[in-house]
C-alpha cells in the first residue's frame, strides 16, 4: 500500500510539473502585440492591400519538456470559407530555435534556420502571406501560434494542403503559445 501511495504521489507530481512547464510556454514579439491591431508591416501587398508583407519577429520561451522541434501557424479563423485562411505554415524548426527575426518568412526563407520548411498557405505561396481581409468586413483575428512538437521532423511535404499540414502539426503538439492580433479595412 505504501508503494502504491508513493507511486501515485510521484505520478501526480510529474503531471503537475509537466503542466507547469507547458503553462509557462510563451510567445512574444516586438511587432505583434496580443489584442492589438497589426501594423502595415504584416499586411499583404496585393489584392487591394498595400502593406509591406513582412513576417514579424517571434520569440518563445519555456517550451514543454520533450520538445523535439517547433512549428508555426498563422491563421485567420474569420476569413470566408469553412476553414478560415492560413497565412503561414512553418515546420521542422530545430528544438534549439527560440526565435525568428522579422521577414524570416520571406520568399526563399533566407532568415530561417537550417532544415526549417515553409508550406503552402491558403493563397498557394510557400512563404509569409500578410493580412488582407475583404474590404468592409469586421476586423479579422490573426492567431500567431508556435507549437512544441514531440517529433524532430513532421511527416508532411511543403506542397501538402494547409489543412493537412495544420492537422499534422496539431497531432504532434505537446504545447503551444499564441499571440492574437486583429486587422480590418
Amino acid at each position: 500500500m505504501k508503494q502504491l501511495i508513493q507511486l501515485l504521489s510521484a505520478t501526480i507530481l510529474a503531471l503537475a510539473a509537466s503542466y507547469g512547464s507547458a503553462a509557462d510556454f510563451v510567445l512574444t514579439s516586438k511587432e505583434v502585440t496580443n489584442g492589438a491591431t497589426l501594423s502595415q508591416k504584416q499586411v499583404a501587398y496585393g489584392d487591394g492591400c498595400r502593406g509591406q508583407n513582412i513576417s514579424p519577429d517571434l520569440v518563445w520561451q519555456n517550451p514543454p519538456a520533450g520538445t523535439q522541434s517547433f512549428a508555426i501557424i498563422v491563421h485567420d479563423p474569420d476569413a470566408p470559407g469553412a476553414h478560415g485562411w492560413w497565412h503561414w505554415l512553418l515546420f521542422n524548426l530545430p528544438a534549439s530555435t527560440n526565435h525568428l527575426v522579422a521577414d524570416a518568412g520571406g520568399y526563399g526563407g533566407k532568415g530561417l534556420p537550417a532544415g526549417a520548411q515553409q508550406s503552402h498557405s491558403s493563397g498557394g505561396s510557400a512563404y509569409w502571406g500578410g493580412a488582407c481581409p475583404p474590404q468592409g468586413d469586421k476586423p479579422h483575428h490573426y492567431n500567431f501560434t508556435v507549437y512544441a512538437l514531440k517529433v524532430p521532423n513532421l511527416a508532411v511535404k511543403p506542397d501538402d494542403s494547409p489543412e493537412r499540414v495544420s492537422a499534422a502539426i496539431q497531432a504532434q503538439a505537446i504545447g503551444s503559445a499564441t499571440i492574437t492580433a486583429t486587422y480590418g479595412r
